[in-house]
């Protein structure tokens, strides 16, 4: 009888400490649109966001005088519109940016999520456009940094077929047909 009791009770408390959907949906704050748990400290959860690196994370950690450690469910409204205002126009050595002297424009810039996206596309179409040596690498979809070619390199295409010797799927199987 007391087994029953102890394992009734241990699943009431089990349900009780679960948290309500009200509750989950606040555990995930939303930063330059990604979302990132509440749990996290601010210096690992803005690496999350795409083009953020670790050096730029603690930039923006330093540079905004907010602690590190604060975790990001603690960060009021404010904090987060000065953190996304800051990535998005961010005031950080040229170093730590990833788009210096900008090919277009000559200035150095920081972009993040879908543009970098689209920039890296935009500059692999150039390379591709202008039949330089990488652009051409790419076309084929072989390495472009110098990796050797010998093997191995064939295993990461998702596209391809795998090298090798296989029956065929389209032809028939010769032999006999037909009963006995």
């Amino acid at each position: 009888m007391k087994k029953q009791e102890t394992k009734e009770k241990v699943k009431e408390d089990k349900i009780k400490d679960r948290p309500s959907a009200e509750q989950q949906t606040e555990s995930l704050i939303r930063i330059l649109d990604k979302d990132i748990k509440s749990s996290k400290k601010v210096i690992v959860g803005l690496t999350r966001i795409k083009g953020v690196s670790w050096a730029v994370s603690n930039g923006i950690c330093s540079a905004i005088k907010i602690n590190p450690a604060k975790k990001i469910g603690d960060l009021s409204k404010e904090e987060i519109k000065t953190i996304e205002e800051f990535i998005k126009n961010p005031k950080l050595p040229s170093f730590l940016l990833n788009r210096r002297k900008d090919a277009n424009t000559g200035e150095d810039r920081h972009l993040t999520s879908t543009d970098l996206d689209l920039r890296k596309e935009f500059d692999i179409k150039l390379l591709k456009k202008i039949r330089s040596y990488r652009g051409l690498r790419h076309a084929l979809g072989l390495p472009t940094r110098g990796q050797r070619t010998k093997s191995h390199f064939r295993e990461n295409k998702k596209s391809r077929i795998s090298v090798g010797v296989g029956a065929s799927k389209n032809k028939p199987v010769e032999g006999k047909s037909g009963g006995r």
